[in-house]
């Protein structure tokens, strides 16, 4: 289930070889950075993890010995992410590839009883900080005709029930992609965008396998959207569309045929979802959990 279907850009340039590359990645203490990390590494790059979790990070990074850095930083806080781009600027000398992997999913709730501070706490770290990290590499990347990876989600185009700030934010990923890659056409440099399904990580056990509700909305996925795919699997994904110039890459792969006809599809399942009885017994037992959390 760790096939992958990878799109080239056309007219994008040659491969890209890792070795001696500058890559910096957002995320990069756990989950599927720290695995993108160690891969790279393993290929010969200059890594650069960026993680809010400064003692996890710094050890990730001196885990991997000469040609890593560890930096504390809070992708929200653009000021700080521009001093953490200066930073692996001034170390390495330059800056070849992007990825802006960080993220966080909110505890489920709907859209009528959702803490608006956690809306904005998601799309924050999720949409803002991708932009945050990309832009102010940029002028570095094009100059080194690298590429820029945005992790998006397969949650992009999936009902988002239960936890839209994490939908909305990876639409949006997804767009800043999309103007990405059309902006660097031209230039030498390339971007694309990678969507997940359900991958095994501490932020998905927590949000479907922990939560009783979570693992109940997670059940609607019928296979084989339901399969998963390790964190190293992912980084073996995001590592090859990096190779490859890849502009979009979808893992696992039952999940391409949605991502190809969600316009038709989304009509229909939204009708579906609308009407399920299964789903109108969550967002009750869901808006019921929130209201007496509230009351306590």
């Amino acid at each position: 289930m760790m096939r992958t279907l990878l799109a080239p850009v056309i007219g994008g340039g040659e491969r890209i070889d890792l070795q001696d590359r500058v890559v910096v990645i957002t995320g990069g203490a756990a989950g599927i950075g720290d695995e993108l990390g160690r891969l790279l590494h393993r290929r010969g790059a200059y890594v650069a993890l960026l993680d809010i979790d400064a003692d996890a990070v710094r050890a990730r990074a001196a885990a991997l010995g000469v040609r890593a850095v560890g930096i504390a930083v809070d992708v929200a806080d653009r000021a700080g992410v521009r001093a953490a781009i200066a930073q692996v600027r001034e170390g390495f000398g330059r800056i070849d590839v992007v990825v802006a992997n960080a993220g966080v999913v909110p505890r489920p709730a709907t859209v009528r009883l959702l803490d608006p501070e956690e809306f904005d706490r998601v799309l924050a770290i999720n949409l803002t900080g991708a932009f945050n990290t990309v832009q102010p590499a940029l002028d570095d990347v094009i100059a080194a005709k690298g590429h820029v990876v945005v992790v998006s989600s397969c949650a992009a185009f999936a009902p988002g029930m239960g936890g839209s700030p994490y939908m909305v934010s990876k639409a949006g990923v997804e767009q800043l992609g999309r103007a990405l890659r059309v902006e660097l056409g031209g230039t030498g440099a390339t971007a694309g965008i990678v969507y997940f399904g359900v991958v095994e990580t501490a932020m998905t056990h927590g949000t479907l396998d922990e939560d009783e509700l979570g693992a109940d909305i997670g059940a609607l996925l019928p296979w084989p959207l339901d399969q998963r795919i390790t964190a190293r699997q992912a980084a073996e994904v995001i590592a090859g569309a990096i190779e490859n110039r890849s502009a979009r890459a979808v893992a696992p792969v039952g999940w391409e045929p949605y991502a190809l006809l969600r316009g038709v599809v989304n009509v229909a399942l939204d009708h579906k979802l609308s009407v399920d009885k299964r789903v109108r017994t969550l967002t009750q037992r869901l808006e019921q959990r929130i209201l007496a959390d509230r009351a306590r």
